[in-house]
């Protein structure tokens, strides 16, 4: 239905610091949808700038068409004139408002509008920390993408995959889908290859040469721990999981 290639690009940093992987989309579906998703109303300092990843998150897919809504922030509670954002080409506007709640969270709120129907498709208000905006950002994007296509979307996932940082060193690397907030998850002197995600993204299987030939890891995320899933006789590899996860 459409034709999409994504390029992976490690930004030139300093070693200290882990490289940023940047997700870049080229060629798009020969029908997008155009929406315009309207700054944020904030009443505080925002760490993230929500309504610029939703707009990323969406451009990235190659599904949408972003209209320029201009510079004013529109809150979620605002009047809308949906003729006039249906005259400047927007068939969704998107409209939303930051605000700092008392113990330092964030209460974040977002409105789909459907401005050829005149009405609201979508609607929800996140309790958010600093540290898990981008994370609220990419399920606001979400419910967008699944009320507009009909399909889930991924914005909130994450991703794995290897960098080889010297030729005797490579990095098994989580982030974001977005490529944000990148991590090593493991380290080793000889190559990974094949991650493999497990039904409910808690568990990676992998395959390393350490052992000086290929062997099938599984790597828990959230303790670090990792057990040897095949080791027989010959080659093991490109791992996959069974439906339910256990295998």
């Amino acid at each position: 239905r459409r034709a999409v290639c994504a390029t992976v690009f490690l930004a030139p940093l300093p070693t200290s610091v882990l490289a940023q992987l940047q997700v870049q989309i080229t060629g798009v579906g020969s029908q997008q949808f155009p929406i315009a998703i309207a700054n944020f109303q904030r009443d505080a300092q925002v760490p993230t700038e929500i309504d610029a990843v939703i707009r990323a998150d969406l451009t990235r897919s190659g599904l949408f068409k972003i209209v320029d809504a201009g510079t004013q922030p529109i809150a979620e509670n605002a009047s809308v004139n949906f003729a006039d954002w249906k005259g400047r080409g927007a068939d969704a506007l998107v409209v939303g408002s930051v605000a700092r709640v008392a113990d330092g969270r964030f209460d974040v709120r977002y409105r789909l509008l459907d401005t050829v129907k005149q009405a609201q498709l979508d609607g929800l208000s996140y309790v958010s920390t600093a540290a898990d905006m981008r994370l609220t950002a990419h399920r606001i994007a979400d419910r967008i993408y699944e009320k507009i296509t009909g399909e889930r979307g991924v914005f909130a996932t994450r991703i794995a995959y290897i960098v080889q940082t010297s030729p005797k060193s490579w990095e098994l690397h989580i982030a974001d889908a977005d490529g944000f907030n990148a991590q090593a998850a493991l380290r080793s002197r000889e190559p990974i290859i094949s991650p493999a995600w497990s039904p409910d993204g808690s568990r990676l299987a992998y395959v390393s040469f350490e052992a000086k030939k290929p062997v099938v890891y599984v790597h828990s995320l959230a303790s670090g721990r990792r057990h040897v899933a095949a080791n027989f006789k010959g080659s093991n590899s490109a791992p996959a999981w069974s439906p339910d996860g256990r295998r």
